[in-house]
């Protein structure tokens, strides 16, 4: 069985509370599951809901772990140090993920939060046997028939998209990402206007974006980062983050089955979220795409 599980679907910041209820206040967390091979998605603060959930079932058939990082903003690795499977000295834990930060190692930025200034328990206290592996835009055999493919996403530092393919279905994680676009002045009565490189920078943009789509292409779901409104995203260029209107866009040229809006704004209330849930379904009814809003327990079978 090739099934998903929700575990953290805000972006930026926790935000529990009364108005949080129904969609949850964790941020970015997955459980991806293949017969009894575990795969986790971001260390969100949602990452410690699922390892309750672990310890709930038959926890010692699970003792392989990989967990992909999107990137080490600190939203999407905050859970880590309460992600229980690290005490245990019967578990073997991957983590896989870009280097983000000035050449910094992916092991370095995710140890440093288990000091003391961040923290009261150290790493040298963890007992499960981590290993770390950095990745770029590639792709890998995990074995079982599950193939693994990366993709940089337009963010503000590295951060990669991920494509899982198991017996011909498909879910694609696209977690922090803005549409690229011309970063040159395209109006001639701008000062600094220049005509080539205008061109230029209009002709990157459509390649890469063309990228992006070919690599969502006929995903069966497809997890796709929606922080803002079409109003809030014009006012907020460069923070890396997309529209639903975006979002529905790729998924509808990219052929994708299944939609799902992810990476919640934390100001977002569930009253908000579901009007926005009801409006996009109601809008798209008629054509070849499911939508959803991600909710925390969300399960879903590819």
């Amino acid at each position: 069985m090739f099934s998903l599980r929700f575990w953290g679907v805000r972006g930026s910041i926790p935000c529990p509370g009364r108005d949080t209820l129904i969609f949850g206040g964790n941020t970015s967390c997955i459980e991806i599951r293949i017969g009894k091979r575990l795969f986790i998605v971001d260390m969100g603060t949602g990452i410690k809901a699922l390892a309750d959930s672990l310890s709930l079932e038959n926890n010692r058939s699970i003792n392989t772990i990989d967990i992909f990082i999107t990137h080490t903003h600190w939203d999407h690795i905050m859970g880590f140090p309460l992600f229980s499977p690290i005490f245990d000295p019967n578990k073997k834990i991957t983590i896989w993920g870009p280097s983000s930060f000035d050449n910094e190692e992916l092991s370095t930025i995710i140890k440093e939060q288990l000091s003391y200034k961040y923290w009261p328990v150290r790493l040298k206290e963890l007992a499960a046997d981590i290993s770390f592996k950095e990745l770029k835009e590639c792709s890998l055999d995990l074995g079982d028939g599950l193939a693994l493919t990366s993709k940089f996403l337009n963010h503000s530092i590295f951060c990669l998209a991920y494509r899982f393919e198991y017996m011909g279905k498909s879910i694609v994680c696209a977690f922090d990402h803005e549409p690229f676009r011309n970063l040159f002045p395209d109006d001639p009565s701008d000062p600094s206007y220049n005509e080539a490189a205008a061109k230029e920078g209009e002709a990157v943009a459509c390649e890469e974006n063309k990228k992006i789509l070919d690599f969502y292409k006929g995903a069966d779901i497809l997890i796709h980062d929606t922080q803002f409104l079409p109003e809030e995203f014009s006012k907020r260029l460069g923070w890396g983050h997309s529209s639903y209107d975006y979002s529905i866009e790729a998924a509808l040229q990219a052929g994708v089955k299944k939609l799902i809006f992810f990476h919640h704004d934390p100001a977002r209330s569930d009253e908000q979220l579901q009007l926005l849930e009801e409006k996009y379904i109601k809008e798209n009814k008629n054509k070849a795409l499911e939508i959803l809003m991600a909710r925390e327990e969300l399960f879903l079978e590819v």
